[in-house]
């Protein structure tokens, strides 16, 4: 038994022993493969430092090689010619290159609509009009405009009166069925969302005599835009009611036409000026003529225009000049929707002169004056 267990160890210690010599030989092969490798290499780069074949005047008498000997450098000339080439390209890439910009291709994105955010209602346009129409029958058609799929409010003197849903572009038509009594109206707009009041109005003004004579006027800050001109003008609807002539050298016309429209002033075709018809049918309208001889002829001409400045009715009134009597005062009739300033400013050039007349009438409050009240102007220009 026992010298069969050492048997067994024997066999076990010479088994180690082949295994590290295998081992050892294998390092030794891959050893000697890399000598071999590197023996091949320099040669291969001794073959670049090598002179040119061998020329006649480059051999011996007997016939054998002239040995040339070269420096360092110049043996080994390729490796450095490599190696300044990756310098040089470094250097190139650290310094000069430039990496192109990556072009991205967006796909188009559609408009974006004027449908609002709740948080941003202050970046949303007003409401804005695009017609206000008097029908024959006398209903008022309002077309506009606002944000889409969204509500808006007709105001018509102050109060709401409808409230219409916009399409998908942001239009709104409100035509009532009930005809508007003859008057005066002024329209506005209101979105809900937000409570987005428009900056337009638009007045809009119904005559008893039809549409025919009916005008609207869209009404913004920098003046007034002429929606529907009357089509037919009658008598009645341009009147001069009195000129005075003053002392001074001042010609006031008063009169009637249709609201809102402007009249013009001429004397012996020259302009002097104009005068917007206020909301109660009454102009009034001052102008500087200088001094006219008396027994003379003079032609006054009124014109009435529509919103774009062309005439729609004419009144010419031939006069020839009467003595004058000498007194300093005239006499004005309060209209309704007059105020002292204009007076003032027709009668005395300025109307912070309104204080005159309220003093020459005992006036104690100049803002409140009454219609048909009779007013003693001074054109002397004094209170006195």
């Amino acid at each position: 038994m026992v010298a069969s267990n050492k048997s067994s160890m024997g066999k076990t210690k010479r088994s180690t022993d082949d295994l590290i010599d295998s081992a050892i030989a294998q390092q030794n092969d891959w050893m000697e493969n890399r000598r071999t490798f590197a023996r091949r290499f320099l040669k291969t780069l001794n073959i670049f430092a090598r002179p040119n074949p061998t020329h006649d005047a480059d051999k011996n008498p007997t016939g054998q090689k002239k040995e040339t000997r070269r420096g360092g450098v110049a043996a080994y000339w390729f490796p450095i010619l490599c190696a300044v080439f990756v310098v040089l390209v470094a250097v190139w890439v650290a310094f000069f290159h430039r990496p192109s910009d990556t072009v991205v291709v967006v796909p188009p994105v559609a408009e974006p609509t004027t449908r609002i955010v709740a948080e941003t209602f202050e970046q949303v346009s007003v409401p804005t009009f695009d017609i206000v129409r008097i029908e024959p029958q006398g209903t008022v058609v309002v077309a506009g405009r606002w944000v889409a799929d969204d509500s808006v409010s007709i105001v018509i003197n102050g109060e709401i009166v409808a409230t219409e849903r916009t399409d998908k572009n942001g239009e709104f038509v409100y035509s009532p069925a009930r005809a508007f009594e003859a008057g005066n109206y002024t329209i506005s707009l209101i979105g809900i969302r937000g409570n987005v009041k428009s900056d337009e109005n638009v007045f809009v003004y119904i005559s008893e005599r039809g549409y025919q004579n009916s005008v609207s006027l869209l009404m913004t800050d920098d003046g007034s835009t002429l929606l529907q001109a009357p089509t037919m003008l009658v008598d009645g609807d341009l009147v001069v009611s009195k000129i005075d002539y003053l002392d001074t050298g001042r010609i006031v016309v008063t009169g009637d036409s249709l609201p809102r429209l402007r009249v013009s002033l001429s004397l012996d075709d020259k302009y002097l000026g104009f005068a917007r018809v206020s909301d109660y049918k009454h102009f009034g309208l001052g102008a500087d003529v200088g001094d006219l001889k008396s027994g003379q002829e003079y032609k006054l001409t009124v014109r009435l225009h529509d919103g774009d400045g062309r005439t729609i009715a004419e009144v010419n009134h031939k006069f020839t000049m009467p003595e004058m009597t000498g007194d300093d005062d005239t006499y004005y009739t309060v209209r309704r929707g007059d105020c002292l300033w204009i007076i003032a400013r027709n009668f005395l050039r300025r109307g912070v002169l309104f204080s005159i007349i309220a003093e020459r009438n005992n006036i104690e409050n100049p803002n409140l004056i009454f219609p048909n009240q009779n007013l003693q102007i001074p054109t002397g220009g004094t209170g006195k």
